[in-house]
Order: structure tokens, then sequence, then C-alpha cells
């Protein structure tokens, strides 16, 4: 089906404390936002940060009605506004990853008589088998995964089939451990779906498929195959194929908006509805990655998405399904410590002054004469590690260092165990190679060039607000026309362009190629002393 030049793109964003809403023209210009903040627009459900954080801390849910009785809302809010719904040509969406939703028997009945008279919420109160829904932050199912690796033949024989090893927030343990502790509720359940294919079966008024790339980040899915790995699901629950339906390609039209949405707020019947994904794959997608680039978002955490064509599973990090290319992969990175540890760093040694800090960068030389920091104030994911250990360039751990070798040692160090790790998940620098850089910290130049430094590649900067909305919006798109075989990248290729913000310094290579083996091998060191 061809884009009408006329129509507009929606984008839904199921995150953990809000609703988004980004609406797109044929221009791929914004036209519209909308949110719905959980805990302050809908303080009945009593969450704080969205979720139920239970007795045992380790516990994490969010009511399934919630969400519903958000749509609800935001559907209002914009009709209020006196937005036109039936110049909506498709739309597509993103949840958080990893939350699942448990429809009672009967429910796909109920989805696909809905009365227009009345809200999602009154219509889908019965609906589900587990009122609250376990979460990201969910990590109440250690057995489990223990149980899933051992049945397998290892964490890294399950890497390898579904591109992560056992995560006690990833779906399929979190599918066991309802099965082990709530039997009842688990023979209610006609279907299982993932936030992203809960939000489309509501727009849908059917069930909706779990698409590909959110699909593998459940430790069910095989990435090779693309279908769900017959021992994984063995080892997590009886008949589970058949409550989680066949998965489906990231750009699947699934179908047209229900008659509910058509007479309740004028939808098109010919407005489509693409397969939703999840909140990451859809921000690969808001960033607009292509083959062979690299995005590093700056934030509270840092966090790196690649584009692979022949990934290589490991025991940290995750390989996806692409959201954008079928045929491709997308990877997974993030790293506790970001832009916190540079603050405390910036408080303690440049006088609390980014301007101090930046100079310092700029007056260190690259290599950092063989200095080199590693900076857990929390616990580190790669390595599971904390604390703050400082090597010379003999090797020798040393106390600390000077005020202005400490700030780069702690830049260095970031991008260093970046590169590390996305070298042994597959990721090989080209010519051509692109780094995206978004996040807080992507507006201080100096950062950026060290990280142009260890990459031995040019960076650009990209100013993406909501960028899993976004994402939604630019796949509602493609999704309309990949059957005629544009690509992702054919379809927007009038979005506007990444700006140069650095490139490397002619030395870098040599400095850089060296110093990651070196970096190497002590973060082996530091995770080794870190073990109890």
């Amino acid at each position: 089906m061809a884009a009408d030049a006329g129509g507009l793109y929606l984008g839904f964003d199921f995150s953990t404390q809000q609703l988004k809403v980004v609406v797109m023209d044929g221009r791929l210009s914004v036209v519209y936002q909308d949110n719905v903040q959980f805990d302050t627009e809908l303080p009945e459900f009593r969450t704080q940060g969205g979720v139920h954080i239970h007795a045992d801390k380790l516990t994490v849910t969010s009511p399934v009605l919630m969400w519903v009785k958000a749509l609800d809302l935001l559907l209002d809010k914009m009709k209020g506004a006196g937005f036109d719904f039936s110049r909506v040509s498709a739309l597509s969406g993103s949840g958080q990853q990893h939350g699942s939703v448990y429809w009672m028997k009967g429910a796909n009945e109920t989805l696909r008589q809905l009365d227009p008279k009345k809200s999602l919420a009154q219509l889908l109160q019965g609906s589900f088998a587990v009122a609250d829904s376990p979460v990201w932050m969910d990590s109440s199912s250690s057995q489990q995964c223990q149980d899933l690796q051992s049945t397998v033949g290892g964490a890294q024989r399950l890497a390898d089939i579904t591109g992560s090893r056992a995560y006690e927030r990833f779906t399929g343990n979190q599918i066991a451990k309802i099965h082990q502790t709530r039997p009842d509720q688990y023979q209610d359940t006609e279907r299982i779906s993932l936030v992203s294919s809960f939000a489309a079966s509501l727009f849908l008024g059917d069930y909706a498929s779990i698409d590909y790339s959110d699909g593998s980040g459940m430790n069910l899915l095989d990435i090779g195959t693309r279908d769900w790995s017959k021992i994984c699901l063995e080892a997590t629950a009886p008949d589970l194929d058949r409550r989680l339906g066949p998965p489906r390609p990231s750009a699947s039209v699934l179908g047209s908006v229900s008659s509910y949405f058509v007479s309740r707020y004028s939808f098109s019947e010919e407005c489509r509805v693409v397969a939703f994904t999840g909140d990451n794959p859809a921000s690969l997608a808001g960033m607009r990655l292509q083959e062979g680039d690299l995005a590093v978002s700056l934030g509270t955490s840092d966090t790196v998405f690649l584009w692979l064509k022949q990934p290589r599973p490991a025991l940290e990090g995750h390989i996806f399904c692409n959201p954008v290319d079928w045929q491709s992969y997308m990877a997974l990175l993030c790293f506790k410590n970001g832009s916190l540890t540079r603050e405390r760093i910036r408080n303690e040694c440049a006088g609390g002054l980014w301007e101090v800090f930046s100079a310092a960068l700029g007056d260190t030389p690259l290599g950092n004469h063989g200095n080199i920091g590693f900076y857990y104030d929390s616990m580190e994911i790669m390595p599971c590690a904390v604390g703050v250990h400082c090597f010379d360039q003999d090797d020798n751990k040393v106390s600390g260092f000077s005020a202005q070798v400490e700030v780069r040692a702690l830049v260095e160090g970031q991008f260093l165990a970046k590169r590390l790790h996305a070298e042994k998940l597959g990721y090989t620098i080209l010519p051509g190679t692109r780094v995206l850089a978004t996040g807080g910290a992507s507006s201080n130049k100096a950062i950026l060039q060290v990280l142009s430094d260890v990459f031995n590649t040019p960076v650009y900067t990209i100013d993406v607000a909501n960028s899993a909305c976004l994402g939604g919006a630019y796949r509602a798109l493609h999704g309309l026309q990949a059957e005629s075989g544009l690509s992702f990248c054919d379809v927007l290729r009038n979005a506007p362009e990444p700006q140069l913000a650095a490139t490397p310094n002619p030395a870098a290579q040599e400095v850089y190629d060296r110093m990651l083996k070196r970096y190497a091998r002590l973060e082996e060191r530091v995770a080794h002393e870190s073990r109890p």
C-alpha cells in the first residue's frame, strides 16, 4: 500500500512512567505530541514511577488496566484538542521491553466486539488473568533463569539461541514463574502478549502477533530461525507456543484499525496497524541507524545500539532481531555508570564546571600517558564490578591521578569499554562507519572528540526527542511501503541528517588499538578482584 502524502502517522510508546504519542505527517515533520503521566493522571492505581514495588523489593509490576485507561485518556485528549483521526494512514508504536500481559480466556472475543459507546477500560476490566503485569524492573525469577540455562546447556548456549543469557526481567522467565507459582492463572490465560503486542491488540481488535525484534528479548525466540525455540518453550511452561502465537516480522501490517476506533474516534477504516515493537528497537528506528552504524546514548546510563549482520552472542549484552531490516540484527549494551559518574568527576576535578572538564580533555594527550581508570560508582553490568580502579602505564594499581589525568581517564575508559564490548558482540569498524551520539552529554564537543578518537570514526549528533515514539511513527510509514520493497532508509531519505560533530585525530588508531588490548586485560583483572 502506498503512503498517502496528506496522511498522518502515529507513534505510541507505552513506557514505564507514561504513555506518549507523536504524530508525523508525510513530510516527516512532527505535527502533534501528547502524553499521559501514570502517577499523576491516573492516581487511582497508586503507582510510583509507573510501577508497584512489592514487599520483597524484587517483584515489580504494573496494572494492566492502567495502560488501558491511559489510552482512553490520551485519545480523549487528542479528540478534545480537535485532532483529525480520519487523516491517520497508519499507526505503530512500542512498549517497555520485557513486560507481559496475560489475556483471560474469551478476551479475544471481547476485543472483536467492543462497544464504541464505552471506554476500553470499562470493556476490558475482566479480560486479564493476571491483573498486575511483571515489568522490566522485576528481578524475582532467579530460580527460573537457572532452570532455563541448565535445561538448554548453559548460559552461552542460551545466548547462542536467543541472543542473551537468562535474565530475571526477560519474559520467558517471568512466564515460568507465573506458571509455577500461580498455575490457575496460567491455565486461565488464553494469550500472552508483550506490552508492545498488547498495545497493538487494543488497536487491532484482535490478538496481535509478537514481532521478531521485541520477541528476541524473551529468552524464547531463536534469533537464527526467527521462530520460537522448542527447547526454550518446553523448559518454560506447557502449551506455550499456542499462548504466544506465531511471531511476525517487525514491519508487518497486521490489519486495519478496529471498528471501535472508527466509530468512537472517527479513524478511517483504511488506517493500518503496523506491528508494535520494544522501546529499545523503536529507539533504533527513531535514531535512523543504518547498516554498520553505532549509536551511543549518553545519559544516566550509557546505552550503545549496534547494527550487525553477523552477531556473536556473548554472556553480556543482548542481540535482538533488527526492527527495520528483518535480515539483520541489533545489539544493545547498557552501562550503568554514565552521566552521574561524569558529573561526580566534574565536581571533584573540575570545580563543578563543564568548561574546566572540557579543557582538561583538550590539555591531556591521546592515551593519557598510558594511565587507565575504571569508575564504577554503582555496580557495573559489564563487567560485574564496583569501585574506582586506577592503573599507571606499567599496569600497576595506583591510588589515583591528578585532576586533569583523572578527567581523561574517566572518559577514555568509558569509551574503551563501549568499543571493547561492541567488538565482542561482532561489531567491526569499517570505512564509512558512523557513530551517532545522543543524550545529555552529546552536547559536549570535548567528550565527543574522545569518542571519535577511541572508535577512530566520525561522530555525528542527532537531536531525537522521544526517539521510541518517533521510531513508531517512522515504522508506521515504513510498514505501509515495506511490501513494495522499499527499505526503511529509502522511506526516510528526506529526514533531517545527523550533524558532524567530531572527526578522529590521525594518531588515534595506533594509540587506541594498542590501548584497547591493555584495557581488556585490566578489565578482566578488575572483574576478578571484585568477585566475592
